[in-house]
């Protein structure tokens, strides 16, 4: 449990800041020569690191279609719909409409990996995604959700299912023993490519801005909140299974939360407060054990 833990709090912390370092990514650069830049990166990085180990670089060749699957869902799709839709919403609302991922994770546990939806982490995630919009409600008042707003809200779901679907297929990466460090890093490079291309398409420009804090974000972006943060996904992925590991998306706009109070002026209010001990309860009973849940049931009856 202590390695979960850790495994499951260095997920939140380092994702909780990205949605602040994103906004540093916006403006001159398309957004799918952000996400290409980030992840060739990323991945390179992951590559260069099997080379030194003198570890096997290339996949089996039965992994190939996983890594295509990965890459296009977990590193492509869903981080452009990310990009485009902090575009358009304030960085606190898209990472409360990210937190519906741990609910999609669940359902697309039981739908296509056959596992049980135990109740306790249903209720949990529908309270902490209740928690987390408590924690975002001045943001929500004043007709937040019209025009270019809903469309935003509209990536972000498009986003969530597209990130669920991508660890589905992560889970069978990892129940098929496929190296982890290799086949995260050729998803990215894959998903790079897939970016690239459609950058492409739509005649966007590869030039970087020269500006410190974009390359500063890029290179954090890159190497913490891909590198470090999806493996470390990815490996409690494996050992505790998407539906409890999809409540780090719960948990990751928390953090967002208090990186907004000190940076974005964010404004504590009472239904905040209640929607903070909500979120915690929440991720307190998706986190608990199934043995867990069945003393509490047995004490309750």
């Amino acid at each position: 449990m202590p390695v979960n833990l850790a495994l499951f709090f260095c997920s939140v912390l380092i994702w909780g800041s990205t949605w602040y370092a994103i906004t540093f990514q916006l403006g001159a650069v398309h957004p799918a020569v952000s996400v290409a830049y980030r992840f060739l990166l990323a991945g390179g990085v992951l590559l260069g690191w099997l080379a030194l180990r003198r570890q096997p670089i290339l996949p089996k060749r039965g992994g190939w279609g996983l890594i295509l699957g990965a890459g296009l869902l977990n590193f492509s799709l869903n981080y452009f719909m990310v990009y485009k839709a902090t575009a358009l919403l304030p960085s606190g609302l898209v990472a409360v409409a990210g937190s519906v991922l741990s609910l999609m994770n669940v359902v697309n546990a039981r739908l296509f990996l056959g596992q049980p939806m135990r109740p306790a982490v249903l209720a949990g995630g529908i309270m902490g995604v209740v928690g987390v919009l408590l924690l975002f409600t001045p943001e929500l008042d004043g007709g937040m959700l019209t025009g270019g707003a809903l469309i935003g809200f509209g990536l972000m779901m498009v986003s969530n299912y597209s990130a669920s679907l991508g660890n589905m297929v992560v889970s069978k990466t990892r129940k098929a023993e496929m190296p982890l460090i290799g086949t995260t890093a050729w998803s990215m490079l894959v998903g790079a490519g897939i970016m690239v291309i459609v950058a492409l398409v739509q005649g966007a420009s590869f030039a970087i801005v020269p500006s410190a804090p974009y390359f500063l974000s890029l290179a954090y972006l890159a190497l913490f909140g891909s590198i470090a943060a999806f493996l470390c996904y990815f490996t409690l992925l494996g050992r505790i299974g998407p539906g409890r590991s999809g409540y780090v998306a719960i948990m990751t706009p928390v953090v967002a939360l208090v990186i907004s109070t000190m940076f974005e002026d964010y404004h504590w209010t009472p239904a905040g407060i209640a929607g903070l001990l909500l979120a915690v309860l929440g991720n307190l009973l998706v986190m608990a054990p199934a043995s867990l849940g069945a003393l509490l049931r047995r004490q309750l009856a």
